[in-house]
């Protein structure tokens, strides 16, 4: 049984702490038998680092903490639809289960452009499921850029 909603709504304050740092706001769980392995937030600004994307930074703290590059059987909430980048992470880190809040109608890889993880090239498959919180998640990222843009 998943739990998912609880871990969705655990990476939305994840998210806020990213919009509170002027960073868009996206948050990210790696979590296995209901442990948080790992947690991030969009941080590329602050970071300096042009892949500090809330999924990176949550599979990199969950990677450290398990001595291991590889996480098998872990579920990965993040609060907005993968881009490219972030979804090649999962399948090398051998993610088993992606959970999304809101789709990225520019750059989401899973529904809204690629459909990457229906693609057969891959050594790796990942269930996927999307819309898990997508209001709240949205919600926030409106209320970013609406302030950015003031």
């Amino acid at each position: 049984m998943h739990n998912d909603g609880y871990w969705m709504a655990r990476a939305l304050v994840l998210a806020e702490q990213a919009a509170s740092e002027g960073e868009v706001p996206v948050g990210a769980l790696v979590v296995r038998d209901d442990q948080v392995l790992g947690e991030g937030y969009n941080r590329p600004i602050g970071a300096h680092d042009p892949t500090g994307h809330a999924e990176i930074n949550a599979l990199r703290d969950a990677a450290a903490r398990q001595n291991n590059y590889r996480l098998p059987g872990a579920t990965l909430y993040v609060t907005i639809e993968p881009c490219t980048m972030c979804f090649g992470a999962l399948v090398h880190a051998r993610i088993a289960r992606l959970v999304y809040g809101a789709a990225e109608p520019r750059a989401g890889v899973c529904e809204s452009r690629l459909m990457l993880p229906g693609q057969d090239f891959y050594n790796h498959r990942i269930e996927v499921l999307g819309g898990v919180e997508a209001d709240a998640a949205s919600q926030l990222m409106r209320r970013f850029f609406r302030q950015r843009r003031g």
